[in-house]
C-alpha cells in the first residue's frame, strides 16, 4: 500500500492513496485508514519551558549544582548550611562527606536538584594524599609496591574520629599512583581512585604496617566526586557570595551563572 503526502495550510500529512473500505473488519481494526495520520504541523507554546542556559535566574538557581572547594575546618553539612543561607533557598544537599580538616571538590545540590544526592554520593572518588611513615625505607620502590598489593577489595573499618558505626566493611581501590616521594622526611604524595565510602586515613595505617614501620594521614583532597572534578568549575565559598551580592546588587546574573 503505498502513501502520498497531502499538504494543507495548517501542516503535512500522509495518508493512503486508496480509501480502504474496513466496515467489516473486527471492531479493533475499523477505521484503520484514519488511525495513522501523521502531521509535521508545530504548535509552539509559549511559557511552556526553557533550556538550562536561558532558564530565568530563579528557576536556574533551583535546579543548579554547586561545585564548591571546600576550605579546612567547618564539615560539609556547615558548607551546604552555608550555601543555603547565601542563596536564600528552601534545601541543599551534598554530594558526600568529607572530615573537617579535609579540602577539596564538595558538590552541593540546590532545591529540586537534591534528587541526584543520592546517585552522586554513591559514585567513584579520587583523592590525593599525603602519607607520613614513622620511620625510613629502604627504598621508594618497596612503598610502590605496597600501593600495588593495596588495589581491589579491602577490608576497612571506620577511624575512631568518625561518626559511623565501626563495623568491619569492604570497598574497593580501583587504582592509585605514588606522585611524590621524601626520603629525608619520610613522606608521600599519592594519588588513588576508589569506592565512595573508602576511608583514605584507614589506609593510610594498612600502608604503614604493611611496610613495617607505620603511618598516618597527614593531608587530603578530594579531587573529584562522581563525574565532577576539581576542574570542572569549582569555586570557592567567597565567589558564590561575591556572585550572589552582584546579583542582588547590581541584576548582573553573569557571574551567579558562571558559579552554579
Amino acid at each position: 500500500m503505498s502513501a502520498k503526502t497531502v499538504v494543507r495550510d495548517e501542516g503535512a500529512e500522509t495518508r493512503p492513496e486508496h480509501e480502504l473500505d474496513t466496515d467489516e473488519w473486527t471492531f479493533l481494526l475499523r477505521r484503520f485508514g484514519k488511525m495513522h495520520v501523521k502531521s509535521s504541523h508545530f504548535t509552539p507554546i509559549p511559557e511552556a519551558g526553557h533550556t538550562p542556559e536561558k532558564r530565568p535566574i530563579k528557576d536556574y538557581v533551583r535546579y543548579g549544582v554547586v561545585n564548591i572547594d571546600k576550605p579546612s575546618n567547618p564539615s560539609s553539612h556547615e558548607v551546604a548550611a552555608w550555601v543555603k543561607k547565601i542563596l536564600g533557598v528552601e534545601k541543599t544537599g551534598h554530594s558526600g562527606t568529607l572530615d573537617p580538616k579535609v579540602t577539596g571538590c564538595l558538590v552541593v545540590c540546590i532545591d529540586r536538584a537534591t534528587r541526584i544526592v543520592k546517585s552522586q554520593q554513591g559514585c567513584g572518588k579520587e583523592y590525593v594524599c599525603l602519607l607520613q611513615l614513622h620511620g625510613k625505607l629502604q627504598s621508594e620502590e618497596c612503598l610502590r609496591r605496597v600501593l600495588a598489593k593495596l588495589t581491589g577489595p579491602l577490608f576497612q573499618r571506620p577511624p575512631l574520629l568518625c561518626a559511623v558505626k565501626r563495623q568491619l566493611r569492604i570497598r574497593s581501590i580501583y587504582e592509585s599512583r605514588l606522585l611524590e616521594f621524601d626520603g629525608e622526611s619520610n613522606t608521600a604524595l599519592f594519588w588513588v581512585s576508589c569506592q565512595a565510602g573508602t576511608y583514605i586515613r584507614t589506609l593510610c595505617t594498612h600502608i604503614g604496617l604493611l611496610l613495617g614501620v607505620g603511618g598516618h594521614m597527614e593531608e587530603l583532597r578530594r579531587v573529584r566526586s562522581g563525574v565532577v572534578s576539581e576542574y570542572d568549575r569549582m569555586h570557592t565559598m567567597h565567589d558564590l557570595l561575591d556572585a550572589q551580592w552582584l546579583y542582588e546588587n547590581t541584576k548582573n546574573e553573569m557571574y551567579l551563572r558562571r558559579v552554579i
